[in-house]
């Protein structure tokens, strides 16, 4: 009989004991991520409560939270949203005060600079001491609720702080983060003027027109002396989604009917914003009832004490982004290497030093100067100008936000009047805040402070040294275009413009276009009344008015010979296409493919720079245009350009999709993906935690499918409505609502994504005081 050699044994015995350490290892892993997840029946201390608060967990871990009190429930809601969301929760706060790169490392610097160049964290702080005994009462309460979470739990509060270390505690002023950062990214003029700017540099003043209508105001400033290296170099350091950090030029619909459009004999509103898809989503749903009839359901945001989306017993609102114009840039003409010049003579900066800490690379000093203005984002670039800067004003970084207390008051509101005062103290963002009340009453309110302007329209950057276009205040709330309880018994808004252009109240001067609030017009026309189905089937509408409008009978696709091949059968789909953008049929994928290459071939053919402007949906109606309008961006003939995008899209589908363009899916390609913000970089764990689902809809469907647009897969669905609501005020059990990925925002609980499938096929949830099914029950006692 032979024996292995001594050695051999050794190395076997060396190798068997390596396995079973990671096989321990693993196992400890694992067993340490199981912890972290919240068992569904507890009884517990919260210390500061007034009283025992009972919260019942439905069969989707959506929270029913029975309170005596609001500070209880704001109490309970802290926990809750710590016990689920806290890694988000703490993003969030990261992402506010600049500080994402002491976790991601490089990839995140340029939204840190963002962020620290604003002072948004240190303007919060500020806003704080300004609000209401009462609504700073309800945040200590919810951070209260948070800590105690995080008390417990330590580094199991979530998987993610396995390796982090335990969060550290939350401060109130950390709600306030949220309105910030919503601020930022749902207002965005500055970044236009930017561009406008950039471009008026390099484009004849004739393919300005074209892209804008021209600035004849009398005070349209002289761009003259500003430095396109600078401004291209200033695009390149801010942040733009879908970095991390970031969110996408939002979108949102929401409409509302009255109590005579109604089957149920009260009003009926709808609302589903439109943000950029992460796992989870922005989104908590939650219920909360308080006694006496008074109750709360609908949509939270976890960090925020408040309901954002949702009713009450007697009051149902939704939001859009206005996309009014609350920021202007200014140039600014340095004085001195250390002051600027005003109206009053030369003036120093406002200086402040911000150390930014990197993972994995050594710290980041950014020098912070501001103005008069505003802060000076020329410092982003690393090599400003010596001779003048550029600053921005953005209503939304003016101090004494009292954004929290309109909220609280839009919660406690039991009218429309009543809705409309607590509107006034929504001071940021800009939006159009949708309501009904259960008397039958409907309205459209505008929040945020809009400025009055000495001069020029804040479409490009203007003159800061003179005084001429400085702001002179703000637009009183009373004068802004409110309505009420109109005619029709019907109000919607798509992000389109909300007043007449010649209304006495300047709002801006770009608006989106309005194919989805056309679409939701023809679709509360088909019926003289609806139901709370009906809102709810219309959130997922997949028509595209702006195809059916391009593709009409005078399309310039009509008068192209059909060319061979597979491109003569995308002509034939196209030509045929009622406009329904379906994820199980090939029109939405040639379409959105056609007018993208379209756009990029017109932009290169008129000298715009890749990358310095995106194609809007106003620029490829004047390129399709039947009257050849937009001949100049396509030599001479925008119907041969057409066609030829035509030929180069397909092709390049062809080598992906197969060569019969009436075999491709636009679902195949067009999937919503939710992945987690930051174990997606990980190697394997990307893969274990991501979420998919094929969807319909584009850019410009009701059901809005925001597409990527760039890189391997151009087609991704990335911003959406994470988010769908529909409320009937006839019944507080009438709440139906949906969010696209799951309560839970770790990765190991069975709540990570099981609302995506729902969500995906246009299910909703009844948010009623009792569930239907019961997964668990914990109480809360002092």
């Amino acid at each position: 009989m032979t024996h292995a050699p001594r050695g051999w044994r050794w190395l076997r015995r060396l190798l068997l004991g390596a396995l079973v350490l990671v096989l321990l290892a693993a196992g400890g892993i694992a067993g340490a991520v199981w912890w972290t997840v919240p068992a569904r029946d507890a009884t517990l201390r919260l210390p500061g409560l007034a009283a025992r608060v009972t919260v019942t967990l439905d069969a989707h871990g959506i929270p029913r939270i029975a309170a005596g009190t609001e500070a209880d429930a704001a109490m309970a809601l802290g926990w809750l949203h710590a016990r689920d969301r806290i890694f988000a929760m703490d993003l969030m706060r990261r992402g506010a005060a600049g500080r994402l790169s002491e976790l991601a490392g490089p990839a995140t610097l340029r939204a840190d600079r963002f962020a620290r160049a604003l002072g948004l964290a240190r303007r919060a702080a500020a806003d704080l001491e300004a609000l209401p005994a009462d609504t700073r009462a309800l945040l200590e309460a919810y951070a209260a609720g948070v800590n105690a979470w995080i008390a417990e739990r330590g580094r199991f509060a979530a998987p993610e702080f396995l390796g982090l270390g335990a969060p550290e505690p939350w401060r109130p002023e950390h709600s306030l983060y949220w309105a910030k950062i919503m601020g930022i990214w749902l207002s965005g003029n500055w970044r236009a003027e930017l561009d406008r700017a950039r471009l008026a540099a390099i484009l004849p003043e004739a393919r300005q027109r074209e892209l804008w209508p021209e600035d004849t105001t009398a005070g349209r400033p002289d761009l003259a002396g500003l430095d396109p290296g600078h401004l291209g170099r200033l695009a390149a350091a801010l942040p733009r989604f879908p970095e991390p950090g970031t969110l996408p030029g939002s979108a949102s619909n929401a409409w509302t009917v009255g109590a005579g459009r109604s089957t149920s004999g009260a009003p009926l509103l709808a609302s589903d914003p439109h943000l950029g898809f992460q796992a989870p989503v922005l989104w908590y749903l939650a219920r909360i009832d308080l006694g006496g009839g008074r109750m709360l359901a609908g949509a939270t945001s976890p960090g925020v004490p408040f309901l954002v989306i949702g009713r009450n017993a007697d009051l149902a609102w939704g939001v859009t982004t206005t996309q009014s114009d609350t920021q202007d840039v200014f140039i600014e003409r340095l004085a001195g290497a250390d002051a600027y010049e005003t109206p009053d003579g030369p003036k120093p900066f406002a200086v402040r030093e911000e150390v930014i800490r990197v993972r994995g690379a050594a710290p980041v000093v950014l020098r912070v100067r501001e103005t008069r203005h505003g802060p000076v984002i020329s410092d982003l670039d690393e090599a400003p100008p010596a001779d003048r800067v550029l600053a921005v004003a953005m209503a939304n970084l003016a101090p004494a936000d009292s954004a929290a207390a309109g909220l609280l008051a839009l919660n406690r509101a039991g009218s429309l009047a009543e809705a409309r005062s607590a509107a006034a103290l929504i001071s940021s963002p800009p939006q159009n805040l949708m309501v009904a009340d259960r008397a039958g009453r409907i309205g459209m309110f505008l929040t945020g402070r809009t400025p009055a302007r000495r001069a020029g329209d804040g479409s490009l950057p203007a003159p800061g040294w003179d005084g001429s276009h400085d702001w002179t205040g703000w637009v009183p709330y009373d004068a802004m275009p409110h309505l009420e309880d109109p005619a029709g018994g019907a109000i919607a808004n798509a992000n389109n413009r909300p007043a007449p252009p010649d209304g006495p109240v300047y709002l801006g001067r770009d608006w989106p276009d309005d194919g989805r609030f056309r679409r939701i017009g023809e679709m509360l026309g088909d019926r003289p009344r609806h139901d709370a189905a009906g809102f709810a089937a219309m959130q997922v509408d997949t028509v595209s008015i702006f195809a059916r409008d391009l593709l009409g009978p005078r399309a310039l696709l009509r008068r192209l010979p059909r060319p061979a091949g597979a491109a003569g059968t995308a002509l034939d789909l196209l030509l045929a296409w009622d406009g329904n953008v379906r994820a199980d049929r090939p029109e939405g994928l040639v379409f959105n493919a056609w007018i993208e290459r379209l756009g990029d071939l017109a932009l290169a053919a008129g000298g715009v720079p890749e990358g310095a402007w995106t194609p809007r949906a106003a620029f490829l109606r004047l390129l399709l245009s039947p009257d050849g309008a937009g001949a100049a961006w396509c030599a001479g003939d925008c119907a041969v350009l057409a066609g030829r995008a035509l030929e180069e899209a397909v092709a390049a589908l062809a080598a992906t999709q197969g060569s019969d363009p009436a075999a491709w899916r636009w679902g195949a390609l067009h999937v919503a993906r939710f992945e987690h913000p930051l174990l997606r970089a990980l190697p394997g764990l990307g893969w274990l935690t991501g979420l998919a689902a094929p969807t319909g809809g584009d850019e410009w469907t009701v059901s809005r499918g925001g597409i990527r647009g760039y890189g391997p897969d151009p087609f991704t669905h990335v911003h959406g409505a994470g988010l769908r609501l529909v409320a009937d005020l006839a019944d507080p059990d009438a709440t139906l609502a949906i969010i696209a990925t799951g309560q839970s925002g770790n990765p190991a609980s069975r709540h990570w994504g099981d609302l995506l499938a729902a969500w995906r096929d246009g299910r909703m949830q009844a948010l009623s005081k009792a569930p239907e099914a019961l997964e668990g029950r914990i109480t809360l006692t002092p």
